[in-house]
């Protein structure tokens, strides 16, 4: 629903709510274990709903309250802006990564995706 569509006297009421696709990506991201990740795609295709921009949207405008370093780009490619808080993490969780090539910019590691990403684990299965 957006906020223009709600009635004049409820936007007071609604000004703290988050939007339920919002709620949803963010249960999922909080789902996934330390030293994990999901793409933004992931996160969409295991709800059914939307797509990585949306998913990417989401993460944001609302991610700061969750592990928001553990849904990431398909590529491995830390978040721009925030590189180092989120390497910080993975290093700290143990997330595989693929160290940087001389020729790399910046010279910063990559997510090993193919060994990080988690494939729902059996909790996919019901939530939504």
């Amino acid at each position: 629903m957006s906020e223009q569509s709600l009635p004049d006297d409820t936007h007071a009421e609604y000004a703290d709510a988050l939007p339920e696709y919002a709620e949803r990506v963010l249960e999922v991201a909080e789902t996934v274990p330390p030293g994990r990740v999901l793409t933004y795609g992931d996160v969409a295709e295991w709800l059914g709903e939307g797509g990585p921009r949306q998913v990417g949207r989401v993460m944001a405008l609302y991610g700061g309250a969750v592990p928001w370093w553990r849904v990431v780009r398909a590529d491995g490619v830390l978040l721009p802006g925030h590189e180092l808080r989120a390497l910080d993490h993975y290093r700290e969780e143990g997330t595989p990564l693929r160290e940087a090539g001389r020729a790399t910019e910046g010279h910063l590691p990559r997510l090993d995706m193919r060994r990080a990403r988690w494939d729902g684990g059996g909790h996919a299965q019901g939530h939504t």
